[in-house]
């Protein structure tokens, strides 16, 4: 019969996420995980594996506690507009109140650790796709009720929101500056605002040159 388990797994796994940010999936020992866990060698090898394992689990544990969370919050709370910017705003307060820099750890694993880790990498492309998943749902919802501009489509928008998200998170760790950061959104969101028809537009041009 097995043991049951003498420690909380949801708060070991932050421990180790805590470790692997700032440190790296490289970097990091397993001393430092024992250390930082707070638990034995024994204990962490029964429970998650080695450390490729354990660093597949606690990417789990972010992005379900993280990326998910925020999610499921503002898509439960927000107009498709304004989840989408209040996702931005999120992400770049979390950005400068870092006094460490570190960044968004499932962004980092994609540069450091996915290339080179095939269990890494499979938790780095459910990441995106989530994200992806989320502006594309919202750009749908908001260009059918008719607060999101159907001047681009919505899978065009989405990549690009995607790509703004994983920049604004690698520029924050060398230039944590707000109003840095809120001008790298600002345009992308200025996309979604409902503007005159090309032909309105026509129309205006003409009639201010009578």
């Amino acid at each position: 019969m097995a043991r049951p388990r003498e420690f909380d797994e949801a708060s070991v796994l932050n421990a180790a996420i805590q470790c692997f940010w700032v440190k790296g999936f490289e970097a990091t020992s397993m001393r430092d995980l024992i250390d930082c866990m707070g638990i034995t060698g024994a204990s962490l090898y029964n429970a998650f594996g080695d450390k490729r394992a354990l660093y597949r689990k606690a990417l789990e544990h972010y992005l379900q506690n993280g990326l998910g969370e925020r999610v499921a919050r503002l898509e439960g709370s927000l107009a498709p507009r304004e989840a989408i910017e209040a996702f931005f705003v999120e992400i770049i307060e979390r950005s400068i109140t870092d006094p460490q820099q570190r960044g968004c750890l499932m962004v980092n694993s994609a540069l450091e650790a996915a290339p080179h880790n095939p269990d890494a990498q499979t938790v780095v492309d459910e990441f995106l796709a989530q994200a992806q998943a989320f502006f594309l749902r919202c750009l749908k919802a908001g260009q059918d009720n008719g607060t999101i501009s159907r001047f681009q489509t919505c899978e065009d928008l989405a990549s690009l929101m995607l790509n703004t998200l994983l920049g604004l998170r690698v520029l924050a760790r060398a230039k944590p500056q707000r109003a840095l950061l809120e001008s790298v959104v600002r345009p992308v969101l200025a996309l979604l605002d409902v503007q005159l028809a090309p032909a309105s537009l026509s129309s205006l041009v003409m009639e201010s040159q009578r």
